[in-house]
Parts: C-alpha cells; structure tokens; sequence
C-alpha cells in the first residue's frame, strides 16, 4: 500500500518538503521500509507501509504539533500525549493549558484519575481562547473495572462525557480487563481487604463499548493492559476492532513480543508510564531511575538532548505512542521536543539492552482475578 501524506488543514503553516523528509525518516525509524519520491520543495512524499493501518503519517504543520498515526479505523492519533495519571486536580487543569499551548493535540485520561471536571476545564479554556478547536484535539478516556457490566457501559461514558465537558470522545478504552464487583465504589474490597470481582467478561463489555460508538459517544475504542491470549480472544468476536492496547512501555519493559502481536494484528500500541513513573506512590529510594540512566544519558549527550528525549524518541521510533505525565509546563514543553533528532539503529539496540521485564504497574492488589493480565509471557 502507498500512502499519500497530505495537508492538517490550510490554517497550518507549509513545512518545506526537504524538512519534513528528515522528520518522517525520524518518525519511521529503523526496520521501516521508506520510499521518497520527489525532492523538490513541491514533491509529494510518499512511503510505503508494512502495516496496513498504523500507518506513520507525517502532516503539514508547524514545527510544533506532533506526528500523527492513522489507526485500523482511518482516524488518526497524535503520536505524543499528555498523560494525566496521578496529576493532581488542583494542577491537571494548568497542565492541560500548558500542553495545548505547546503543541500537544492528544490528552489522555480516565474516570478512575478523578481529574476529569479538571481536565475538562483545561480543554474548554483553550477552546474558549481560540488556540484550538475541538475537532483539533484527540481526546482519550477510559472506562473503569467497577463498570463491566454491559448494562452499565453506556452510563459510564455519558459520565466522563459530562465531566470532560464534551460531546463525544475520540478514544474510549476499557482500562483493565478485570472486573470489580458493582456498586462498592472504584476499589470494592471485602473486610480483609482483599479486591471482590465481578462476574462480568469483557467480551460482553465490548458489545456494550460498540454501542458507544454507534450512538456516537465515541470515534473509536480500545483496549488497555490486555495480553496476547486476551486480544485474541476478542477479536474473534468483535464486530469493531479495537484500535488501540495501551500498555506500560519504557526501556525496562520494551515489551517487544506484545507489540510485535499487536503490529500484526492492526493494533497501535499506546505506551504509558514511559519513564517508569518515577512518581508513583509505590517507589523505592533505590529503584532505578531512567531519568538518571547513565546508558541513556550517553545517548542523550550525543544529541544534546535529555533523557527524557531519547526515551521518548526510542518508543516513537518502535511505532508506539507514548503517553508521558507531567505538571510541570518546562517539561511538557521539553517533552514535545523530539522531532529534531533520529536514534540510530546502534542507539536502539543499545536502549532494547536495557529491558529485564521491569513492570512498575502489575496491579498486584487485582492478582486473584481470571483476567489479570500478567500471569503469561505477553
């Protein structure tokens, strides 16, 4: 299949045909099969694909905006978002503010955050402002374990729709394919602490996320930490394909076979916790810090960027999506900053070195469910 890059809208501002050719080879990576055609300033650049779906597909726009990949469905995904995981109400609304001013289009959340009235002020600001539109944003949600039971689904979406402020989502997830018990809050657990399941299978919550999008709730849907043995077991019966399984991704957890699974099978991979979640309320002064890495670091000096820049850019490069929090408006706008630059094949091989099965997130309090997800290879 040959793909014609095209124009984000006349409003952009044109990225002369010689630049974007460096960035598209940038966003493409190693292992990609390119083909340039043209190389004047008005040559349409064309590549050819390996997937037939989660094609790379690098627009005309400023230098500020990302990238971005066209899903199975033909709708296209920001290749960089905020993520919003465990920012705070009273700072997730500055945050937001700050990533849309910096060039982000792709804000990704959840009802079990407890930030999306927050979030959702964030986005009506910079709608009210005139620095976006809301046809310009990619919107991602996600529905959580206590709300599997179909005849629950479509409440749980209206809910985050009310919240957020909008009309509809660009993305709904289901978060976890394990199933709380109904009607005990968002963690229910018995006397001893221990979490109580329901009986509810995601293949029946997926029939229900599919009226979602035929009730226009949603654009797409997805999943979210779903194993190999799970995503086959739904595309055997589903009638829209998910687009998307968003899963932890970062150099200590490169998940190679997993998103190798999912390329094959039409599914982008969104990447949370890309750096490992350095703030996450469960870490340990000694554990590891890929913010600090002096293997990364090595890398990074090469190309007189961060850290952060070379993580970011290996996992854009392996055809994910990463998803990385922030708070701070410095490091939002940093984080944008990895358009400029190509890891190198040495530099890949180098960063896949660090992988030993680091998983940050296993939701070891949910172990004792039928459907948690970690209990094969990938």
């Amino acid at each position: 299949m040959r793909l014609l890059l095209t124009p984000l809208s006349a409003a952009h501002l044109t990225v002369a045909a010689k630049a974007a050719t460096t960035e598209i080879l940038a966003l493409l990576g190693s292992g990609c099969h390119r083909r340039l055609i043209g190389d004047s300033d008005s040559a349409p650049i064309r590549r050819q694909s390996r997937f037939s779906g989660a094609v790379p597909h690098y627009l005309n726009m400023t230098t500020k905006l990302a990238p971005t990949v066209r899903l199975n469905n033909g709708k296209e995904i920001p290749v960089l978002g905020l993520g919003t995981w465990k920012s705070k109400p009273g700072e997730v609304t500055e945050a937001v503010k700050a990533a849309i001013d910096a060039g982000y289009r792709h804000i990704d959340g959840a009802h079990v955050y407890e930030n999306e009235k927050e979030v959702g002020e964030g986005i009506k600001a910079k709608i009210e402002e005139g620095v976006v539109k809301r046809e310009d944003l990619f919107i991602t949600s996600k529905l959580w374990n206590a709300y599997h039971k179909p005849e629950l689904v479509v409440g749980a979406c209206k809910r985050t729709l009310a919240d957020l402020g909008l009309d509809y989502l660009d993305l709904y997830l289901v978060h976890w394919p394990m199933a709380f018990k109904e009607g005990q809050g968002l963690f229910p657990m018995d006397k001893d602490g221990k979490m109580l399941f329901s009986d509810a299978d995601y293949l029946d919550t997926w029939k229900a996320m599919e009226e979602c999008v035929q009730m226009g709730l949603v654009k797409s849907i997805g999943v979210s930490n779903f194993n190999s043995e799970q995503l086959a077991r739904l595309l055997a019966v589903a009638k829209i394909k998910p687009v998307t399984n968003q899963i932890e991704v970062h150099p200590c957890l490169n998940q190679s076979k997993l998103i190798s699974y999912c390329k094959e099978r039409d599914i982008l991979v969104t990447a949370y916790s890309p750096f490992a979640s350095p703030d996450r309320p469960w870490a340990k002064p000694t554990d590891p810090s890929l913010l600090d890495d002096p293997v990364i670091k090595a890398i990074a000096d090469k190309y007189k960027k961060s850290n952060a820049h070379v993580i970011l850019r290996y996992l854009i490069q392996r055809g994910t999506v990463p998803i990385p929090k922030s708070v701070t408006p410095s490091r939002i706008r940093s984080n944008i900053e990895i358009f400029d630059f190509e890891l190198t094949p040495e530099d890949i091989k180098v960063l896949d070195g660090l992988d030993c099965n680091g998983r940050i997130c296993p939701f070891n309090e949910a172990k004792e469910s039928k459907d948690w997800p970690f209990n094969i290879e990938f």
